[in-house]
Order: C-alpha cells, then structure tokens, then sequence
C-alpha cells in the first residue's frame, strides 16, 4: 500500500528534507544512491507511481533499453538495497530530530514518506528516551524503522519463570519460520500461475498473437518529440518523404538565420516522447512472458530500407510525432490530419458508417481538460510479410492511452469482442477509435468510440 502521510504544502519541506539526506554522511561517496532516492521520491510526490517500477527505473534512471533483461541486469535491484541500507544509517543518527522519514519497502520502488518529529519535551522528566538501535539479520534488507522507546527498570523473572519463557520462544520462533516458509510458497506459486497465464494470454490475443511470432522479428519505434517542436516553432508539416531524406527543417530557406540556427539546436535532442518510455516497458514485458524479445529504435534512427522486411513493427505515435506511420495511412479509415487553424492533429473519418462523425476534434490542448482522440490498429506492412501495429493520438495523453488499453490484455479482448472483432485465431486486421478524457495533460478514461475491420470488410 502506498504511504505518504504529507500534504501538499508539505511537499518543500519534504525536498529540503531529501537534499539533507542525499548530502548527509550516510550518502555521501554513492552518487547513484543519492540519485535513485531523488528519483523515486519525486516521482511519488508527483503521483507517478507508473514510474517506480524496475524495468521503468532501469530504463528512465540508468538508461538502459526498454526491453533489458531485468533477470541479468539487476542494477536497479542492487541500488534499492544499498539505498535502503544507507536510509537505515542516516536515521540511526537523526532518526529522532528529522521531521519527516522515508523509507522503502522491501520489494518495492515506492518510498514511503511520513512525519517522523517527536516531541519529547511531553513526555515524563523521569523516564529517558533512547533510539532502538535495529537488528539486522545478515541477509535482511528492508528499512528498519527506528522508533523512540522509553526505558523503564527492568524485571528479572524467576528461573522456573525464563526456562517455560525460553521454550515458549523457541516454538514461537519455529511456527513463525514455518508460517513464512509456507508464504514464501504462496507468493510464489501465485506468482508463477499469473506469469504462465499471463504468457498464454499474450500470446493468443490480437494484436500481440500476430507480433510476437517466433518466425518473425519485431521491432518497435518511439516518436520523435523534437520533430513536433520543430513543426510547431516553424508552422511547417514535415512529410514522411522528407523524413526518411533526413529534411527534418521544412522550408530552411523562408526562415531566418537565427531560426534556423534554433531548429539545429533542437535536433541534438534524440530522446524519445515521456509517454513512450512506459508504453515500451509494458510491451517488453508481454514480448518477455511470450519468450518473444522487442528491439526498440528511436524514429530518426532507422532508414526506409529498415522497414523493408518481413520484421514486425510497432510505431508509437500520430504521423506528426513519428512520420514513419504515415506510410500506412492508405490502409485506414481514421487518418490523422493536421488542422493548421486549430493548430492541432484531428482524426478523420474516411469512410462513416451511422452513428460516427466525419472528424473527431480533440478539445484538450496542451496540458489542458477535455476530449483527445487516439487509434490502435493493425495493419499490414505493403509488400512484405510482416505486421504493423499503429498506437497513435492526436496528443501525447491520446498516445498513452492506446499504450494502455493495448497492453491491457482483459480490457482489449472485451473491447474487441464488442466489435464483434474475433480477438484470437485467425489474423484480422482492425481499427479501434478512442475517446480519451483527460485532465490537466493526464488521461483518466479512454472508450472506443468507432471500430472498423479493415481490408475491405464492412466497418462495425
């Protein structure tokens, strides 16, 4: 359960607090320590609690790739037990002044934060009040908690008295080994049955049963942020053609030097969008439950010859944040179109069937409340074998919802069915419109509002 017993006017007094910490003795000499404790806590201070998970840390934190083997690479496992060990050292010494604690639980990446300050002027002049010194068993790794204790006179009881004491402890102590051998068994049987069925389901559900085919590579291509802003600082549209021709400045020639010169700037940048990173890591992790491995790519760095296999592919984002999924426009009924009026990415309707609209226009811009519009679909890949799937929105809340619902296998198998779409067997192509609600650059509910079978079947 997740514990952060602050409000928000506390949050500056928390920050304050976790520099002492990460400046403090007991940090001090580990750099990357420090810097997985500021990681974490700002992230669970901001409520992103989607980031405090290891493959997401691995990935965000020491740059590894997406789809890394956790199993072999246990960095982020290895850093969590030293930060835990360092946080019990720091409160050992200021345990009793510090106003507030963090700690981390064994087994989780999200801290917990609490007040911690005792006032010890309340309590009575005659007793003394100490710091429990913790016990650490030679394989414990979780954060002890140091509570303050009042020390009182100590009773000695008598020899028939501590022999019956003795052995009543030492039962105690084999029924609590036993109790935690059996839920250790527990945990992981659990564990194990959720992973089996986990990779049956991922592997027998659309799109995923097509994707993650021994025969067949699949490759996965993030968005290109910096392309987005390019067009939004220019007001220019960069078509796939010059893309793929490395153009990336439309129309240099009408801009100015000192545009110019900012537009070459931004093209250092090669990191890809915020919402891609936890897409990227869900996929991994069914791709890895299958025993199926992804290969991830940034879009600037592949060329049109690298689409040009029987490989799978996944492309995250609309054409205007990764241009590359323009070239399966062809194939769809909702395209994405950018509206230089509205200065925003609306969806069309090529073909509406009763009930839908010609154009979906988002009504959320830029970190704001309201309507987006994202697709999932699945595509063929034009003169090759292999398939493609589009997970794309008008904006970045509309990218992380078709991210979500894709790799949320219960809720797409019911959202398929509903479509009368056969969700396992054989191949079918598909669309999937989403109506995404979204409240201050976040989205709290997506819906299908159209579904179309595609290649020339009627559309649902």
């Amino acid at each position: 359960m997740v514990k952060i017993v602050v409000t928000e006017k506390d949050i500056p007094a928390v920050q304050r607090h976790l520099k002492d910490v990460i400046e403090g003795a007991a940090f001090k000499g580990s750099h990357r320590s420090g810097q997985f404790l500021k990681y974490i806590v700002d992230q669970a201070i901001a409520g992103h609690f989607e980031s405090l998970k290891e493959r997401v840390i691995g990935v965000e934190l020491f740059g590894r790739s997406p789809s890394y083997n956790t199993g072999d690479d246990a960095i982020v496992r290895v850093t969590a037990s030293d930060v835990r060990k360092r946080l019990v050292q720091h409160y050992r010494r200021y345990g009793v002044t510090s106003e507030f604690r963090i700690s981390l639980p064994l087994g989780s990446y999200i801290p917990e934060i609490s007040h911690e300050l005792y006032d010890q002027t309340s309590l009575p002049h005659t007793d003394k009040v100490v710091p429990q010194e913790p016990t650490v068993t030679p394989h414990e790794d979780s954060m002890l908690r140091v509570e303050p204790m009042v020390l009182s006179e100590p009773s000695v009881a008598p020899p028939s008295e501590a022999s019956d004491i003795r052995k009543s402890r030492s039962r105690q102590w084999i029924f609590l080994g036993l109790l935690i051998a059996t839920l250790n068994l527990a945990v992981w049987a659990i564990f194990w049955s959720l992973a089996y069925r986990r990779a049956n389901s991922s592997s027998s559900v659309l799109p995923w049963s097509v994707l993650f085919n021994p025969a067949h590579a699949t490759q996965l291509i993030t968005s290109d942020p910096n392309i987005v802003e390019i067009q939004g600082y220019t007001g220019e549209q960069i078509s796939v053609s010059d893309y793929a021709n490395h153009n990336y400045i439309p129309d240099p020639k009408k801009l100015s030097p000192e545009v110019q010169q900012f537009c070459r700037i931004i093209l250092r940048g090669d990191k890809a969008a915020a919402v891609d990173t936890p897409i990227a890591v869900s996929i991994a992790e069914l791709a890895q439950a299958s025993s199926h491995k992804i290969n991830v790519h940034a879009a600037r760095n592949i060329q049109l010859a690298d689409l040009q296999n029987d490989d799978n592919f996944i492309f995250l984002g609309s054409p205007r944040s990764n241009p590359w999924s323009a070239l399966f426009n062809d194939q769809l009924d909702f395209k994405f179109f950018f509206d230089k009026a509205s200065g925003q990415e609306i969806i069309r309707n090529a073909h509406p069937v009763a009930h839908e609209l010609s154009e979906y226009v988002p009504t959320a811009v830029g970190w704001a409340t309201g309507q987006s519009y994202a697709i999932i679909a699945l595509v063929r890949n034009p003169d090759q074998n292999g398939q493609v799937l589009l997970l794309g929105g008008a904006n970045g809340e509309g990218t992380e919802a078709a991210g979500k619902l894709a790799t949320d296998l219960p809720r797409l198998a019911t959202a398929l069915q509903r479509c009368d779409i056969p969700h396992t067997g054989t191949l079918q192509h598909f669309e999937l419109l989403l109506r995404v609600n979204t409240m201050a650059g976040s989205p709290t509910k997506a819906e299908v509002e159209a579904c179309h079978i595609l290649h020339g079947s009627s559309p649902r």
